[in-house]
């Protein structure tokens, strides 16, 4: 696996492929600045090695070319936290675009505009691609969030590299995080799945059930399996289509001798919303016209205890709504112990929109051995596919 360590970048333009898909106010101003802080490692990198830089992003899903999915909105942020004068381009292909990269001095970094104002990009268009490998001489994907996408930046262009591509410091970890839970991992393995559907994860739970020692369900998957094991579940979300599937998920589980621990209380509220009525209730007894929200008391000691006992932990899902305050101790409570766990020498990925937002909200990433930057890639990674953009490096 080639990473830009392996290349020294003197006089040499990187075209790398960034993930600068950051939030923006209503006056255009950056909210969230983790993924330019993701890739300056990279760029410092190439930068020190005394190369040059052009820098290439989506933002949005623009249709076509819309103002307010500019990348010179960010230009001051980025200049700010590379600590780098950014130069900004307002194009990403064509004449003026070949000059202004061709004339790069040693420690410049160029941004071009929006690859997305161009259909090409998502179609992964074989011209546009070689338009823009036309920019630099050595191709850097650092990108994890669209590594899953087969587009034009993040796929096709590097066919026009074959001896000069590479990982960025940010994808690279991220692989080698995977590979670490999924492949050589030490054991004892726990996988904690929340979320609200079985049948958005169950391509997940198929694959690693190979991978894992215990299994924790939590979020609103817990209902179809309690239902299927013959509980009362309320009001709960639950997927009556998919009830023989938990009991075959269990079954699988049993005959690869994977631990799946369920909760066994709830936090029940009377509607959903922060100020509703709770109890906490057995979760095979949830009443009429209530619905479990958060995992109970009873539940995350049992969670404790395995959490404790595990060398690898990979998180994907809640154990509730924390966006609700009144719903939110399960997933802090869980993160907490995750968290020590990982103190004590355990390993510890977070992956997937939710969980990463809730690390981050209890202010426990900086607790977490690695939390990653990208939901959809790494489910996919997690249900055993090969994404494109990572295929065409080591192709």
């Amino acid at each position: 696996m080639k990473t830009i360590n392996d290349f020294n970048f003197a006089n040499k333009r990187a075209l790398i492929r960034v993930d600068f898909n950051v939030p923006l106010d209503e006056n255009y101003n950056v909210t969230d600045t983790n993924r330019i802080e993701a890739a300056k490692p990279t760029i410092d990198k190439i930068l020190a090695d005394g190369g040059s830089v052009i820098l290439m992003s989506h933002l949005g899903r623009p249709k076509g070319v819309e103002g307010k999915y500019s990348l010179r909105h960010i230009v001051d942020k980025a200049s700010e936290i590379l600590g780098v004068n950014v130069e900004f381009i307002s194009d990403c292909i064509g004449d003026k675009v070949e000059k202004r990269a061709a004339s790069l001095k040693p420690g410049e970094v160029l941004l071009l505009e929006n690859l997305r104002f161009y259909s090409e990009e998502e179609a992964g268009d074989e011209a546009f691609s070689k338009k823009l490998a036309a920019l630099g001489d050595i191709y850097v994907n650092d990108a994890f969030g669209t590594a899953h996408r087969a587009h034009a930046s993040t796929t096709i262009v590097a066919k026009y590299f074959p001896n000069s591509k590479c990982f960025g410091l940010l994808l690279a970890k991220e692989i080698e995080s995977l590979n670490r839970v999924l492949n050589n991992s030490v054991k004892p393995v726990t996988a904690v799945l929340g979320g609200s559907k079985v049948s958005s994860k169950i391509t997940v739970i198929e694959n690693i059930l190979d991978k894992v020692d215990h299994m924790i369900i939590g979020g609103g998957m817990t209902f179809t399996f309690i239902k299927a094991l013959g509980g009362s579940v309320g009001n709960s979300i639950c997927e009556d289509d998919k009830l023989q599937l938990a009991l075959d998920i269990l079954k699988l589980a049993n005959e690869k001798n994977v631990h799946i621990h369920i909760p066994v209380d709830v936090v029940a509220a009377d509607a959903f919303s922060n100020d509703a009525n709770t109890q906490i209730v057995d979760v095979r007894q949830i009443p009429d016209g209530w619905q479990g929200l958060d995992a109970g008391p009873k539940s995350l000691e049992n969670f404790k205890e395995v959490i404790m006992n595990s060398k690898t932990i990979l998180w994907n899902g809640p154990l509730g709504v924390f966006e609700m305050e009144s719903f939110a101790n399960g997933t802090i409570t869980l993160g907490n112990y995750i968290a020590e766990s990982t103190k004590n020498g355990a390993f510890s990925l977070v992956g997937g929109g939710d969980s990463v937002s809730a690390v981050k909200q209890f202010g426990l990433e900086e607790k977490m051995s690695y939390v990653s930057t990208g939901g959809g890639a790494m489910l996919e990674m997690l249900e055993g596919q090969t994404l494109p953009g990572i295929a065409a490096i080591l192709e």
